[in-house]
């Protein structure tokens, strides 16, 4: 980023480059048995077996070969190590440590491996206790032992608890003991002088009388907390369950599963990185080119950097890849590059507040499954946004769309489209949509399908609501709808103070209302008011593209509606797309390409004809021409185009396929077999043509 760390960048050029990145994503594989795991795997997971989250080991044993595996258990102890920054993995180092005492220690008089007895699971848990006391020599007493632990309330354990030990009947293994399951009896060595195993006062008592520290610890793991009747507290065995859970709730498990699916699609040094992020998305119908867009913001929470010591700046790359699915297939993609400088002062802000990578795309309407990698090419870090996402058929009805909140709006100038900008004000979003009561939170919707008598006698009521229980905060506004010129889209930012909202959390409310008050849509958000003096908000890297090329939006989504077989859509879009500028060739290679799958193959022709003089595109022009030549069951001027267009690029499997057909209408039976066999090597997945290569060999 250059001076202004805070400004948003601009870059005109839109890439559209189609990224085979998220082509196929590979799927879950077949488990393997644990014991079939070679054996320093196996050694592995008994290490970490007290630690390891069943997602993650479950992620583990599907993996298919040692180096995948490797790099796995590197990632594991990374996502653990306390102090990321240094070459020491103290979490690690810790692990192994308490490995090594318990298979030497709690072993012994027992046929098990330490780490597996129950003296050695929680050793492996909570690490050794803060005092051990000794109860092996307490005549009436079976042998036993009390751990104590200072407990960590973010784990959920209380202050103070104790593990109790003892060896049942007074030989054998130390078994952890149960004050529940167990009960006091179990530690008495003379149990037939017990009248009631249940009369637990009467159990203290007798204890007591023998070993006075052990009276207690007997009915209770918590200091202090039992019943009136001296029986056990159901909390016991919560806290049984919380201290075996403990350990495993520092990681976010979610890196196990994108290790998963991205192996083989991010590097290897990258997949040790994986970054939480928050996001942030929105669909908004833009009043200029009348496209819905998806705008998003990503925001990792770390961002490694680097320095270039000879203009003192600090610099990271960011690559997004925007991948748009419906079901398994793809039909949308594409590639940007953010690289980012900024000044040495500009640092510590970046670090209290990170960095958000905006952007934006048009999308049909349907249910989409959106992924986003978002790869920190400095830093070899990567972080994911995944998302369902519904885009509603058009409607002819009066609604709100797009209601987004941000801390601030920006003038910008209207001929260029950024994301989260309408007309000439640009909204900037923070995704944790947390205020500061020093901030405004800025609230931005459309007003779709006006009518006359709606503006001039509708309006927008906004109403915002604290959830807390006591004395809420309730703020209402009205919005005239008069006072916006007349347009079939209103785009109408509001600001509201948050100094005026007391630190809660809030829910707010758009309601479109009709000339006679009726209701017409709504819409609702939420967001944070913090107790906070000031709240520090991302610093936001977009890039923009004139809309005098808004062309290209239309290509886009014309391609998305023609991958879903929705050529009724698609058509009007590339016609715009191509009337907005016929010099654009790229655009022409789409048209063309689509207007042979339609069936409009004299268009197709006409459209290829653009194309002659490219000497660039002489494989395209050749192919669309070829194609829609066999459309037009002109076999001899077909053949023709389509060899001129192998002989260019002899690897691309609609010609081949376009060949074959060919030479097949013309009885050329050999040459067509060939022509069909090679594009089926090419892409063995093609059913359609492996089923008329099995004919053509009958």
């Amino acid at each position: 980023m250059t001076k202004g760390a805070a400004a948003i960048r601009f870059r005109t050029l839109f890439v559209l480059a189609a990224a085979c990145l998220f082509a196929a994503l590979p799927a879950a594989g077949q488990k393997i048995s644990e014991r079939d795991l070679p054996q320093q795997y196996r050694d592995w997971l008994n290490l970490v077996a007290y630690h390891i989250q069943p997602i993650e080991k479950d992620v583990f044993l599907q993996l298919a070969n040692n180096r995948d595996r490797d790099v796995f258990i590197e990632t594991f102890w990374k996502q653990r190590d306390p102090t990321p920054g240094t070459p020491e993995n103290e979490y690690k180092d810790e692990i192994l440590k308490r490995f090594q005492y318990v298979n030497q220690f709690f072993g012994r008089g027992t046929t098990r491996e330490g780490w597996r007895t129950d003296m050695g699971h929680f050793y492996m848990v909570l690490g050794p206790p803060a005092s051990t006391e000794h109860f092996e020599a307490t005549i009436g007493l079976v042998p036993c032992l009390s751990w104590s632990f200072y407990g960590d309330s973010r784990r959920g354990l209380p202050p103070q608890f104790y593990l109790l030990f003892y060896q049942r009947g007074g030989i054998g293994e130390y078994k952890l003991y149960d004050p529940v399951s167990d009960g006091p009896t179990r530690l008495l060595l003379n149990q037939r002088d017990i009248e009631d195993a249940f009369n637990y006062s009467a159990l203290y008592e007798k204890i007591r009388d023998l070993s006075p520290t052990l009276a207690e610890i007997a009915i209770t793991r918590i200091p202090g907390e039992y019943n009136y009747d001296f029986s056990p507290s159901p909390r016991n065995n919560i806290l049984l369950a919380d201290i075996l859970d403990s350990p495993k709730k520092d990681v976010n498990p979610s890196y196990a599963t994108h290790f998963l699916n991205y192996k083989g699609i991010v590097t290897t040094e990258y997949l040790t990185n994986y970054v939480d992020s928050y996001a942030l998305t929105a669909l908004i119908q833009d009043p200029v080119t009348g496209l819905r867009f998806l705008h998003f913001s990503i925001v990792p929470t770390d961002v490694n950097v680097d320095y270039y010591d000879p203009k003192s700046q600090f610099y990271c790359n960011f690559q997004v890849t925007v991948s748009l699915r419906d079901g398994e297939k793809i039909i949308f993609q594409y590639n940007r590059e953010f690289p980012l400088y900024f000044p040495e002062d500009a640092w510590n802000r970046v670090k209290a507040s990170g960095l958000a990578v905006e952007d934006s795309f048009p999308i049909a309407e349907g249910k989409h499954h959106l992924n986003i990698l978002l790869t920190n090419t400095v830093g070899k870090q990567f972080s994911l946004l995944e998302q369902d996402v519904t885009v509603p058929a058009a409607s002819a009805a009066p609604s709100i769309d797009g209601l987004v909140l941000g801390y601030k709006f920006e003038k910008y100038q209207r001929d260029v489209h950024i994301p989260f900008k309408v007309n000439d004000q640009k909204l900037v979003v923070d995704p944790k949509k947390t205020f500061s009561r020093t901030d405004t939170v800025a609230v931005f919707f459309n007003v779709l399908n006006t009518t006359e008598g709606l503006r001039t006698d509708g309006e927008v009521r906004i109403a915002v609501r604290g959830l807390r229980e006591a004395n809420p905060v309730r703020k209402s506004y009205t919005v005239r709808l008069d006072a916006y010129p007349s347009s079939r889209i209103l785009s109408i930012p509001q600001s509201i103070p948050a100094g005026e909202l007391d630190p809660d959390y809030y829910e707010i409310s758009v309601t479109l209302a009709g000339a006679g008050g009726e209701i017409l849509d709504e819409k609702k958000d939420t967001f944070v008011v913090s107790q906070a003096a000031a709240v520090g908000h991302p610093i936001a890297n977009a890039k923009g593209i004139p809309l005098a090329n808004q062309f290209l939006f239309r290509y886009m989504l014309a391609q998305q509606y023609e991958k879903e077989n929705r050529s009724e859509a698609a058509k009007p879009l590339y016609e715009e797309a191509y009337r907005l500028n016929p010099e654009y060739k790229e655009g022409v290679v789409m048209y063309g390409n689509f207007l042979n799958k339609s069936g409009s193959f004299e268009d197709a022709l006409r459209i290829a004809e653009e194309l002659r003089k490219d000497d660039r595109r002489q494989f395209a022009f050749q192919g669309i021409r070829g194609q829609a030549l066999l459309g037009q069951q002109k076999y001899e001027e077909a053949l023709a185009a389509l060899l001129e267009a192998n002989k260019i690029y002899n690897s691309e499997t609609s010609v081949l396929n376009s060949l074959g057909k060919c030479y097949l209408k013309m009885a050329r039976k050999t040459e067509a077999l060939a022509a069909l066999e090679a594009s089926l090597k090419l892409d063995p997945s093609q059913g359609e043509i492996k089923k008329l290569i099995e004919e053509l060999k009958k």
